[in-house]
Order: structure tokens, then sequence, then C-alpha cells
């Protein structure tokens, strides 16, 4: 059980705080709730690009990095579709390093031409590379915009195409600045080796003068059922032929998305999973499967990747995955191989709880979400499940409608 305490300055900023005596560190991070999903459909990869921006300067503090580093601390930032999220570690008693930066880039960053330039220019840079120049790096260009046809999904975080980015203007990068990243969008966790009135005393400092932003939160477009089958064929210099399926699952509070991230284990994780067993091993079939959820918050999708071995058609590869899907669509898994799966994810969880900088990310994602608190109640969603919930789980998701596949197929020279 992970104790903490949580209040919201005038601001709107939300503040979480969790004290660990067991350590000499202090771990701080911010989350605002921006993503690829907040995005207009013609100025794509604008979270990601912030990820950047944000490290660029801001208006008092021309650099992040070094005093950071100077301090003895680490830090890092992620983007994913639903949320953007920034981090440090740092030794306790420099912990107002840290603030100053953080409530520094959230009042106003440094903007400029030069800067921007050259921030895009970094993300150009790996556009090309992840995406362009890697063999199926524009997996995730084709089957989301495949398997989403109307939620903010349909594109995936680093931007829907590269001129997006390479024709944003400063004056777009400002406007999406000051409509995400403010207080009241926005989510603070405190961890570590520091006294709660302290961090409170603290937070107020340097956050509780930001004025609030008023973001708007529009509703997202929901994404109707899917009803029919959906392909499409890529035709590539690949070094192997490739399957990819992708099938609508519910979001990320629900019963369901328990459900289905078990039985991602249950075909993939291990060497007694399906895949490993019968599709790897067994009949030789795939180079590497595997199986993942997105982990969107809003209705995401269940994953099921192949590199297919040489002359082995596509129609083998995707039958010889049917038949392990209709075996978990018709067949409960026995109680002693759920026990398995549940106490992996529960040992997986304790142990994630050992680290404060892990403790800070997960309150932050959780409060993100609604409450901080649900962190203490995640290993009880995975043990209440039982085998017949995989089974009417994987029924209900793994119909032939309900299927977006995408084929890398080698190109003939």
């Amino acid at each position: 059980m992970i104790q903490f305490e949580k209040f919201i300055l005038d601001n709107g900023l939300r503040v979480v705080v969790h004290q660990d005596k067991s350590t000499p560190m202090v771990a701080v991070n911010v989350v605002y709730n921006v993503g690829s999903k907040h995005e207009s459909p013609d100025q794509t990869g604008f979270a990601h690009l912030f990820e950047h921006l944000m490290f660029g300067g801001s208006g008092n503090a021309p650099d992040y990095d070094g005093p950071i580093q100077d301090a003895g601390g680490e830090n890092n930032a992620f983007t994913n579709s639903d949320m953007t999220n920034f981090y440090v570690i740092l030794p306790a008693q420099n912990i107002e390093i840290a603030l100053w930066l953080e409530s520094d880039r959230m009042l106003e960053l440094a903007f400029s031409k030069k800067s921007l330039n050259t921030q895009k220019k970094v993300v150009i840079e790996e556009f090309k590379e992840t995406c362009l120049n890697e063999p199926y790096g524009d997996m995730w260009h084709h089957l989301s915009a495949l398997a989403y046809t109307t939620h903010p999904y349909q594109w995936p975080t680093i931007g829907k195409d590269i001129s997006h980015i390479e024709e944003a203007h400063l004056q777009q990068v400002k406007d999406f600045y000051y409509g995400h990243y403010r207080p009241d969008n926005a989510v603070i966790v405190i961890a570590g080796n520091i006294q709660l009135d302290r961090a409170y005393e603290l937070a107020r400092k340097w956050f509780e003068d930001i004025p609030r932003g008023y973001v708007p939160h529009p509703v997202l477009p929901e994404e109707p059922v899917q009803n029919g089958f959906r392909q499409i064929v890529v035709r590539q210099d690949v070094p192997h032929e490739a399957i990819y399926h992708a099938y609508h699952m519910s979001e990320r509070m629900t019963r369901e998305y328990y459900a289905c991230d078990l039985l991602s284990d249950v075909l993939a994780t291990g060497r007694a999973s399906r895949f490993y067993r019968y599709l790897y091993k067994e009949q030789q079939l795939f180079s590497t499967i595997d199986a993942f959820i997105s982990g969107s918050t809003d209705p995401g999708i269940f994953v099921i990747e192949g590199k297919i071995m040489e002359g082995v058609t596509i129609d083998k590869a995707r039958s010889s995955i049917r038949e392990q899907l209709d075996k978990v669509c018709s067949e409960c898994i026995s109680e002693k191989e759920l026990a398995t799966l549940q106490n992996r994810v529960e040992n997986n969880l304790e142990f994630s709880e050992v680290s404060v900088m892990n403790k800070a990310l997960s309150l932050s994602y959780f409060e993100m979400l609604g409450d901080a608190a649900l962190i203490n109640q995640e290993a009880e969603k995975y043990l209440s499940l039982t085998p017949e919930d995989l089974r009417s789980t994987a029924e209900k998701m793994f119909t032939i409608d309900n299927c977006s596949e995408l084929l890398y197929v080698k190109e003939v020279l």
C-alpha cells in the first residue's frame, strides 16, 4: 500500500506527495494532460515536439540539463497518445533545483525561432531514422490509420506526416503551449525523502503564482464499432514478410482491459505461451511473434505481430494465428495457469514499488486518470479475474469483423 497526500493549488495544479525515508533521493514528476490525441489532424506531432522544446530553455533558466546534472540528478521525458511526462531524480537536499526548473518552464518557455528550428531538426531526423529508413518503421502509421477512422488515435505520437513538423511556425507552437502546458492541466508528484509539510510548502512557493490556463477539454470523437475486416498491403524491401493484426478493445479503467492484458501474456509472454510453443517452437512459422495491448486510456487496440519465416505463406501464418485465437475464445485456461499469470503481475507491481522514481511515475499516471489512489487497486483488479473472464473477453474481441490486418510483403525488384 503506497501512502500519499494530495492537494490542489489555487491555480488548479494537483500535487501528490509520497514520503519515503528509505532513500536519500527525491523524485519530481510532472505530467501534462496532452498527448497526440489532443492535436489537430493537420498539425500532428506537436506533443512530441514539445517533449524536446521543454528542454530548450525557459524564461529564467536558459539551460535545464546543466543545473540538474550539477545537483547530482538525472532527468528525462516521454510522450504518448494520452499524456506527456517529465521526470527528475536527485538528492533530496537539492529538490528546489528541480522545482525551480519545472515551475519556470510551466510559467513560460523561452520561445525563439532558433530554438524551434533546432528542435524541429532533431524531431525530423528522428522521424526519418525511426519511421522512414527502418524496416517496418512506418507500421504504426499504417496500422493506426487502418484501425481508427474517427478517434485521433489514428496517427502515432511522432506525427501523421513529417511535413506537419517541417512547416510548424512559432505562433502555432506558442498557441499549443499556452493551450495545454498550464498548471490546471498538470499533476506534479514529489516522492522520496521529504516531509509532507515541507513538500506542500515548496509546491506553493514555486508553483502557486503561475496563472492557470483554463484549458478546455473538448470531448474527443468516439471510434464507431468496426463491422468488417480491413486490410492494407505494404510492399517494401523488408527482411521478412510480416503480419500485424489490430483488434479494438476496451478503455483503460474497465475490467476487460485487465483481461486483455492477461490474454496478451497467455498468447505471447514466456516459453509457456501459445504463440511461442506452437507457432515459433513447434511449427517454426515465425522468426518472431508477439502480442500486446496499446495501453491507451481511451478504447485501444490489441496487437498481434509476427515476422514470417522464409517459405511460409501469409495464408498459413494467418490461419495459424487464428487457430490459437479460436482456442482462447472457446476454451478456458486452467486455474493454475491463471494463478501463475496473476502472481507474475503481482510480483512485477510490487517490484516496481521499490523504486521511488517508479512510484512517482505511477502516482502521476493514476492521478491523471482520475485518482492517485488507483495505484493501490491495480493488483486486486488482476487477481479478481477468472478463466471465464479471459475466455469471454477473447470471444468478444477476436472476431473477424473486429480485425484490421497490415501485411508487409517483400517488394520484387
